[in-house]
């Protein structure tokens, strides 16, 4: 069975790299890897050096994106990586290909494979995030699917409303966290020494631009700026840098300004990697922004995640996730409560046992 496999950030790969490695070693597949989006850009970590790393076969390598976050460019990338995608998917030709979540260059990419009649298999879909133009996406990307797996029942349902059936919708829990249950983080001594933390408690810290409220994001950096430098005193603060987002840069800006202000307090990290993200996770006191992972993978580490603003806003959450608004007094306060209620010992709803070995089940079935 030849398989394609869209990867457009290091997030989404991070999440894939489950199912990526069992599919890799499977005979019954011919596995290539489609990379583009942030991972051929020099300014977010040039991602692709980890993909090669990782010894596929087949990596193709598309350049789409422009370098800009205003509104027109987000706009013109989109079109752009249409007019590549045009051109790959003339040429090459999969039973199926995978795509996951709701990011503008995802969408692009797919919209380009309808007239071809490519076959998607979507992962995440049905989820919502109302603070982000990405919930357009992720359900554009939905309509242009053949196979679903979602995290949970709630987003099967809604899944299953989009597209008036609930045939080829299976819920299989977050592919990321697959290996969970036997993730071993670095020792403690070595991660911190690797990346220069020092000895004591620390937050993780990943903010992202919302992308519904576009006019408020200046203002929103500034609050996030106020609020970590008010943190810093207390605790040392790592920073996971923004995607490629629109208005991305405002926030980008904002941290490297706070990084000027309290330079020994703060680390900036343009990528991690899963592995060491995930060793960040384990190590951190809690953690803080409005990025997925604190609503899909906090939970399992046992992490509380304070969720600033609207950008994760209707997304189903477990019991560790605390909301607040962008305010600097409201986010310290929540950060306060977030450490002082210590060890989250509730349940993960995106967990399920054996995520990637469901999803080969079924699409050895699909062929």
């Amino acid at each position: 069975m030849k398989l394609g496999v869209l990867t457009s950030s290091r997030a989404d790969y991070g999440i894939y790299l489950p199912l990526l490695n069992k599919i890799k070693n499977d005979e019954f597949f011919d596995l290539e890897i489609i990379a583009f989006g942030t991972h051929l850009s020099r300014s977010h970590g040039y991602t692709l050096k980890d993909i090669k790393r990782d010894n596929y076969n087949c990596i193709h390598e598309i350049s789409c994106l422009i370098s800009n976050d205003s509104e027109e460019s987000t706009a013109s990338s989109y079109g752009l990586t249409v007019l590549k995608f045009a051109d790959f998917w003339q040429i090459h030709k999969y039973d199926l290909v995978f795509c996951l979540g709701d990011r503008f260059e995802m969408s692009a990419a797919i919209q380009a494979g309808i007239p071809f009649g490519v076959k998607f298999a979507h992962l995440h879909g049905g989820e919502t995030t109302l603070g982000a133009i990405d919930n357009i996406y992720r359900h554009q990307i939905t309509l242009a699917s053949t196979l679903h797996f979602t995290a949970t029942d709630i987003f099967a349902e809604k899944v299953s409303n989009l597209i008036d059936s609930s045939k080829n919708v299976f819920t299989t829990g977050s592919l990321s966290l697959n290996d969970i249950k036997s993730f071993t983080p670095l020792k403690k001594q070595t991660f911190f020494e690797k990346f220069g933390i020092p000895e004591e408690n620390f937050i993780l810290v990943t903010f992202h631009p919302e992308t519904m409220s576009a006019q408020d994001n200046f203002q929103y950096a500034e609050e996030m700026k106020k609020a970590l430098k008010k943190i810093a005193e207390n605790r040392y603060i790592v920073i996971t840098m923004p995607n490629a987002d629109t208005q991305g840069s405002i926030y980008r800006e904002a941290i490297e300004k706070l990084k000027v202000q309290v330079p020994d307090r703060v680390l900036l990290i343009e990528n991690f990697g899963k592995s060491n993200y995930f060793s960040a996770m384990y190590y951190a006191s809690i953690l803080l922004g409005n990025t997925s992972s604190g609503i899909l993978e906090a939970a399992s580490f046992g992490k509380y995640f304070v969720n600033v603003g609207d950008r994760q806003k209707g997304r189903a959450q477990s019991r560790n996730v605390i909301n607040c608004e962008f305010e600097e007094k409201v986010i310290v306060s929540s950060v306060v409560k977030a450490i002082e209620s210590n060890f989250y010992t509730g349940e993960n709803i995106y967990f399920r046992l054996n995520a990637a070995d469901n999803i080969i089940k079924i699409i050895k079935q699909f062929s």
